[in-house]
């Protein structure tokens, strides 16, 4: 059987329910899973108006009253947006609830076992704290609500595959998180989610923290200190690990190729490079030709992959969202799934 794939509506202000009712307007998409939407139907019905798409919306309160059918979106109706008072592209407290309504019930029925994992829509930071659920992300809910304490966030697209040491903490703290431990932590989790995607020994590129990896001790000690360790720890394991790899050179060898994953040592370190790649700006036409890679949160004991961009408040209720990323994170949770599923 397809894996049964919850997806999030994101926040209903932002170009989520457009990208989910696109994503859901594909026959392929119904050819690796079977897709359910947490949400509010009502948002997805005025989506699917919107693009102007031939597809009915089916509003569930049980997972097993969903038909799975191409031509059908099932939503598990959270009854969580007042029309009346929605706006496109405002931040909203009544969108940032929806957003969290919408995550959570993905999350409880993935730790119930009623879906084989997890997808996500953006949602936005400010109108969730608006709200009164005072997360810094995804990552932090889903940690929150399968209590997990041991997690990081994975980026993945083609050869690009990027691990973070810290994430969601100012630039200085950062730099005092980067510890023999947590490197040796993530580059764990790394190596199996490579295994999890058909890699069979992974070769794991291990940033350095200061530029130039600090050329042994002039820009910085925290390569000698503490991420030189962990390298030469993994490798005593077993671990196919190089490091620390230059920052600046890390990322354009594993775009080639030469690193099936990375570990970045703070959040604009993996990100910056990962979005270059990803994130294409058609010039002629106005309009991006791609919004590519996926977000994946790793150490849970469910499945959640997430769109790697925002709500894009900007262009929200206009019809011209790409849905890339949600195409190729619904792919990613579908084959993690299956290969859950046969571990078993």
């Amino acid at each position: 059987m397809k894996p049964i794939i919850a997806i999030t509506m994101g926040d209903p202000a932002g170009i989520g329910p457009e990208i989910v009712a696109r994503a859901l307007s594909r026959e392929d998409t119904y050819q690796k899973c079977r897709p359910i939407v947490t949400g509010d139907a009502a948002i997805i019905k005025q989506a699917v108006h919107l693009l102007g798409l031939n597809l009915a919306v089916n509003a569930v309160d049980q997972v097993r009253d969903a038909k799975f059918e191409y031509g059908t979106i099932d939503v598990f109706d959270l009854h969580c947006v007042d029309l009346s008072s929605f706006r496109f592209g405002e931040v909203q407290s009544q969108c940032g609830h929806a957003a969290f309504l919408s995550i959570k019930k993905a999350i409880d029925l993935a730790m119930a076992d009623e879906v084989d994992a997890t997808v996500t829509a953006p949602l936005n930071k400010e109108a969730l704290n608006l709200a009164g659920h005072h997360f810094d992300g995804h990552t932090e809910m889903y940690a929150t609500f399968t209590n997990t304490k041991k997690y990081a966030m994975l980026l993945a697209d083609e050869f690009l595959r990027v691990i973070h040491v810290s994430t969601h903490v100012p630039l200085r703290k950062a730099c005092d998180l980067v510890k023999k431990a947590r490197i040796i932590e993530v580059t764990e989790l790394i190596d199996d989610a490579c295994r999890q995607f058909g890699i069979e020994n992974p070769r794991i590129g291990i940033a350095g923290l200061n530029p130039h990896s600090s050329d042994n001790g002039l820009f910085g000690d925290e390569e000698a200190l503490e991420i030189t360790p962990a390298v030469e720890e993994l490798q005593q394991r077993g671990f196919n690990v190089i490091g620390p790899v230059p920052p600046d050179t890390l990322f354009a060898k594993a775009k080639c190729g030469q690193f099936d994953g990375c570990v970045a040592m703070y959040h604009d370190q993996g990100h910056i490079p990962f979005k270059v790649v990803g994130f294409n700006w058609n010039q002629a036409t106005g309009k991006m030709d791609s919004v590519k890679g996926v977000n994946i949160t790793l150490g849970l004991p469910i499945i959640r992959v997430s769109v790697d961009h925002g709500t894009a408040f900007d262009v929200a209720g206009k019809g011209v969202a790409s849905d890339d990323a949600l195409m190729l994170s619904i792919d990613y949770a579908a084959k993690m799934a299956i290969n859950r599923r046969n571990k078993k």
